[in-house]
């Protein structure tokens, strides 16, 4: 059955992507009645004294905190995020107003003649200033968002016993998401409810945003999923932050409204990932064992909350990564900062926390004199093992057999004892792991999934869920595991459009759930219609999530319990060179070894093995994007720098099958976990090649050159 539901076939959604015949939101609609373009503040920090708005002709509005009819806070982990700044600013990009009208020219000459007076305030860019709570305090007393402490075991006692006591710093940076088309809505009134089309990766939390916004029953909102060219988490709550202000414009003109950001805009005000900054103590024995660790990580939130709870959540979980040391202390806090809130991206904290313990492993064994894989070896968790949250790895855990496969694909071993005589070229190796599914009890406290299965009269059948292609495959990968249960052909098969107004809450697509939670549902749900079938009637079926029985009971209290039901994990390997006179960096190769349960696609989870991987090329190598005076230096794509076809390197992955029993057919999740692995791949190969400690991305040729200056 694995081997069969595992063989590749053609995508469902490929020929017009590859054609470029797919119809994305401004496609689809071409023509609208109303355009909408914001009014955003200019300052970093401070309060609104007065606003003096121009005279409008007929058929023009401007919207702003006033005009809301509910609650003028956007509803996501938090609502501290205004649908409208009101008198407090705290980032440039904060929406003030929406100014809504037919012709786009005279839209952009009224919000030119928008006068705002402020009061400005001393901002705060760094972690290091919120701590200090420079400028003032803004958020609560102490200018943290949320924080979170897990003890494991009893690290306290191991550092008072320790022979030796290493310890470093290490620091990651913001990346932008750069999806194909960028944040994109089109709203109307109908039947005294607001429509909104939307390009998002969660067509439900868009509905609970506006709910308490525009004060209407959930069942007035309606969210229809649009074709969306990538996402990466950047449509996850960043849709919502648009969709109230549209919402609230609808709400007020019953009239159909177009809101598509430009590139420059998009990039400017949309959200990005979390920076981070993560302190490593290590408790050593005179034989160099480690004894216990002490992790501090900070995240840089930005201005509001957002979604950095849950973020900050999973770094804190994977702080250990792939390692059973037996005494941890971690704390993970999350700063308020006067920029663009950050918020979820492809691997959601876990690369920031996989970077910190992959480059402080590499460290220890600088400082001992040990080779990379040597140190690393007798602390690789197995099956049975306790996690940092005191729960359990349930499944085998198969990291030798990864390693040896890697090791013989990218003759890993030989190239790390010859370059240590070649200057310039250097190799590096990461281990990584990701937890498939939301944290802790969130999948049975918070998210509750359902899906519905219809089998109808001439004996097709539609699977409906909330969770929405982006380019990875699930409509596919979720019709295979219809077809393969019910055993009939792929074509008989149709994944619903996600539509709230039609189709079950199965969650958010996010926290590489869809295949490992949604997709085992659909299967449960695929056997009942089996049991059940009778040809020529229609059917229906529903499949709720239920816990699985085996996991370690989730404290959210204590933090203590099984975090994820299942872990996907995998090595890297990076091969490098660089230039001794630009000190540009060149990736030579990069080779990767995976457990993602059984694919059900293999073709489908070997494209997101490459795309991952380039995507954190791009994060450890050539993704800059500094804040300078509140505002992002690198302001569009032709500053702000992602990898290229030329800058791809020579790529071999290899998945191995370890079924996963609570999976379809054996899956676990794959989209965010190839992410987690490269960028401290990449960076261990940069430090072999230069001779020099690197703790923080991305690694620029710049960073080269001032090692060099500073004789390290």
């Amino acid at each position: 059955m694995s081997q069969k539901i595992s063989a590749s076939v053609r995508r469902k959604d490929a020929v017009d992507k590859a054609k470029g015949a797919m119809e994305y939101l401004a496609d689809l609609f071409p023509v609208s009645p109303l355009h909408g373009r914001f009014f955003y503040s200019t300052i970093p920090r401070g309060r609104i004294k007065s606003v003096e708005l121009p005279d409008l002709a007929e058929g023009y509005h401007i919207f702003g905190a006033k005009d809301v009819p509910g609650k003028n806070g956007i509803q996501m982990v938090q609502d501290d995020w205004p649908v409208f700044a009101e008198k407090e600013i705290r980032f440039i990009g904060q929406i003030i107003f929406l100014i809504v009208g037919a012709d786009k020219a005279e839209i952009l000459r009224i919000r030119d003649a928008i006068r705002v007076e402020y009061e400005e305030e001393t901002p705060c860019y760094s972690l290091e200033d919120s701590e200090a709570l420079y400028g003032g305090v803004q958020h609560g007393d102490d200018n943290i968002f949320t924080q979170f402490e897990v003890n494991h075991g009893d690290a306290a006692s191991l550092f008072e016993k320790a022979d030796r006591i290493l310890e470093n710093d290490y620091y990651t940076g913001y990346q932008e998401h750069v999806y194909l088309e960028p944040q994109s809505l089109f709203a109307h009134w109908e039947n005294d409810s607001i429509v909104i089309h939307a390009s998002s990766q969660c067509p439900f939390y868009i509905r609970h945003s506006i709910t308490g916004v525009l004060g209407l029953p959930e069942e007035n909102i309606r969210v229809i999923q649009t074709p969306t060219g990538g996402a990466f988490g950047g449509k996850e709550h960043f849709p919502d932050v648009l969709a109230c202000p549209l919402g609230v414009a609808v709400y007020h003109l019953k009239q159909p409204i177009s809101l598509i950001l430009d590139r420059k805009e998009d990039l400017a005000f949309s959200v990005k990932r979390h920076p981070s900054a993560t302190h490593i103590r290590t408790a050593l024995d005179k034989n160099g064992n480690i004894l216990a660790m002490d992790i501090d990580q900070r995240l840089d939130g930005g201005a509001y909350e957002s979604c950095s709870m849950v973020v900050l959540q999973r770094a804190v979980f994977t702080a250990t990564n792939v390692y059973n040391f037996p005494h941890v202390h971690v704390q993970g806090r999350a700063f308020c900062t006067n920029k663009v809130p950050s918020d979820a991206f492809r691997g959601f904290g876990a690369p920031q926390a996989v970077f910190a313990m992959e480059c402080h492993m590499n460290f220890l064994a600088f400082e001992l004199g040990m080779d990379p894989l040597e140190i690393r070896e007798p602390y690789l968790l197995v099956q049975g093992d306790k996690t940092v949250t005191d729960g359990r790895i349930h499944e085998t855990v198969i990291l030798p057999e990864l390693t040896e496969r890697i090791l013989e694909m990218s003759d890993y071993k030989r190239k790390l004892e010859a370059y240590k005589t070649e200057p310039c070229k250097g190799i590096g190796f990461s281990y990584f792991l990701h937890g498939c599914g939301f944290t802790g009890s969130g999948e049975q406290d918070l998210i509750k999934a359902r899906i519905r299965i219809v089998k109808t009269t001439d004996d097709l059948v539609r699977v409906s869920a909330s969770n929405v292609e982006m380019g990875q495959g699930l409509i596919t990968t979720f019709c295979k595991i219809a077809s393969e249960t019910l055993g009939i052909s792929l074509d008989r098969v149709q994944y619903m459009t996600p539509d709230t107004g039609d189709v079950p809450d199965s969650g958010p697509t996010v926290a590489s759930r869809s295949i490992t939670i949604v997709g085992y549902l659909v299967k449960k749900g695929c056997e009942k219609l089996k049991e059940q079938w009778k040809s020529g009637e229609e059917q229906t079926i529903f499949q709720d999530y239920v816990p699985s029985s085996y996991t370690v009971p989730w404290d959210n209290v204590a933090l203590t319990g099984d975090a994820y039901p299942a872990y996907s994990w995998g090595a890297n390997v990076v091969e490098i060179e660089v230039d001794p006179i630009t000190f540009e960096i060149e990736t030579k190769g990069i080779w990767g070894t995976y457990d993602v349960g059984v694919p059900i696609d293999r073709r489908i989870v070997e494209g997101q093995i490459q795309g991952g991987m380039i995507q954190a090329l791009g994060y450890s190598n050539l993704e800059k994007l500094e804040v300078k005076d509140g505002r992002y230096r690198q302001a569009t794509l032709a500053d702000y720098m992602i990898p290229t076809s030329m800058d791809f390197p020579p790529m071999e992955c290899d998945v191995l099958d370890n079924p996963y029993d609570y999976g379809p057919f054996g899956a676990k999740g794959v989209g965010e976990m190839v992410f987690n692995g490269g960028a401290p791949a990449f960076t261990a190969a940069v430090c072999q090649a230069v001779d020099a400690e690197i703790d923080e991305i991305p690694v620029l040729p710049e960073t080269l050159m001032e090692l060099k200056d500073e004789g390290r």
